[in-house]
């Protein structure tokens, strides 16, 4: 297609968007007077509208029912979480036996990982990226230590050649390979926080179970975002927040992927708790832990609903629509963010804007992380005072992330604009 960098253009490419009357479905910040560009769906997302009957719901069950909520509700809660998995399970290419919703997402890959890293002294080493999201590295650091072994030589990272932004699959492949039979588990963020590049999630599964390794994925950023399908690519398991691509809200419930192929073996570990056990024995409040068949077996205690009502509302909202329509708008969508952000570029002298994210469409999602040569944090502070809300990671890179849900052509087009006025500022 061929861009124009005007108002008319944008508003265009929006009257033909299908999935623009769902902008109209969500609650945005004001500043100035006027509705913000939002481009930090990529770490909490915006509210739906139809998120507060969902939790309304609860709060009157509640006053009503009190305890008899739990089974007389419309939603009764002992099962609410199963409600997920269907919608879930399409957002992520799963069964819906393979999906679970419990705790937040860091939890839930420690808890992973009690199943999926079992390390012995000749097998023991984890595989992750360079510059993982903090918390993921927090996490593999306790728990090599926890098995008494030094992160040092326990977690191998894969690096970046030098002068490079991204990580070459070639050396992922690689570097799997090397570590070979030392190799316990691979654990990387499918779409890498910093810069939004796509990892190929299937090529690098297959390379981790051909040297016996178990092979899991962050879906932080992914979820939502990029096109899944967990269980033919025979992942062993996955984790993703819900509060970012998802609206569920700050802080909010995780979800869990467990492929099928171990949802019967009873020699797996876990941690385990009353609400994995056996549903319909439950509350007989046996001695011995009896699992729930699939990824609800891996549940620990029962769930906060007025924390799933929220996430409820959203993924009824995304099997409304689909993935595939939300990644057709998001792949032009992106598209005309890059054009606009070379125009601007390209208009005003002594400005250079590095987008630092894979140019390939198949390595890249929902985000442009963009260096910005020549410019410093005043930059961003001036967009965040003049209604746009983006995010700042040092050095010097802002993040975009313009969610196909309720981002528009227009905000793009009026994106740049502010962009050039902040720029050409005295």
């Amino acid at each position: 297609m061929n861009f124009q960098n005007t108002r008319e253009f944008a508003q265009q490419l929006d009257a033909q968007d299908e999935l623009f009357k769902y902008r109209n479905e969500f609650l945005f910040p004001s500043i100035n007077g006027k509705n913000v560009i939002y481009f930090t769906g990529n770490s909490l997302g915006l509210q739906p509208k139809r998120t507060q009957a969902y939790v309304d719901e609860v709060m009157n069950d509640w006053a009503k029912l009190a305890v008899e909520g739990h089974f007389y509700a419309d939603k009764p809660w002992w099962d609410y979480h199963e409600r997920f998995a269907v919608p879930l399970s399409g957002i992520v290419g799963a069964k819906p036996s393979e999906i679970t919703v419990m705790n937040t997402l860091t939890v839930n890959l420690h808890l992973m990982m009690v199943s999926f890293y079992q390390p012995t002294p000749k097998k023991y080493k984890i595989i992750c990226e360079e510059k993982a999201f903090p918390s993921d590295q927090y996490m593999f650091q306790s728990q090599v230590k926890f098995h008494g072994y030094d992160p040092k030589d326990a977690i191998v990272e894969i690096k970046r050649r030098e002068g490079e932004h991204n990580i070459r699959h070639e050396d992922i492949i690689a570097k799997i390979e090397e570590v070979g039979e030392e190799l316990a588990l691979v654990l990387i963020g499918g779409v890498n926080y910093y810069t939004g590049q796509v990892f190929d999630i299937k090529a690098i599964t297959e390379a981790g179970h051909k040297t016996g390794a178990y092979v899991g994925w962050d879906l932080a950023h992914a979820a939502g975002n990029i096109e899944l399908e967990l269980h033919d690519w025979n992942v062993d398991f996955a984790c993703w927040c819900s509060y970012k691509y998802m609206n569920s809200g700050p802080g909010n419930a995780s979800g869990c992927f467990v492929h099928e192929k171990h949802h019967n073996d009873k020699e797996l570990p876990r941690f385990a708790g009353w609400w994995g056990h056996n549903k319909e024995r439950r509350f007989k409040m046996e001695p011995d832990f009896d699992p729930v068949h699939g990824a609800d077996g891996w549940q620990i205690s029962n769930l906060p609903i007025l924390s799933l009502a929220p996430y409820l509302a959203s993924v009824e909202m995304f099997a409304e629509v689909g993935m595939k329509k939300l990644i057709q708008k998001r792949n032009l969508l992106t598209a005309y963010l890059e054009f606009i952000l070379h125009e601007i570029d390209r208009e005003i002298d002594g400005t250079e804007f590095e987008i630092i994210t894979p140019q390939n469409q198949e390595e890249r999602a929902c985000q442009l992380s963009v260096y910005l040569h020549g410019q410093g944090r005043s930059l961003f502070e001036y967009l965040m005072k003049n209604g746009v809300i983006t995010d700042w990671r040092e050095p010097n890179v802002i993040r975009l992330a313009p969610a196909p849900f309720y981002c528009s052509f227009e905000d793009m087009y009026e994106f740049g604009q502010i962009l050039k006025a902040g720029i050409s500022k005295p």
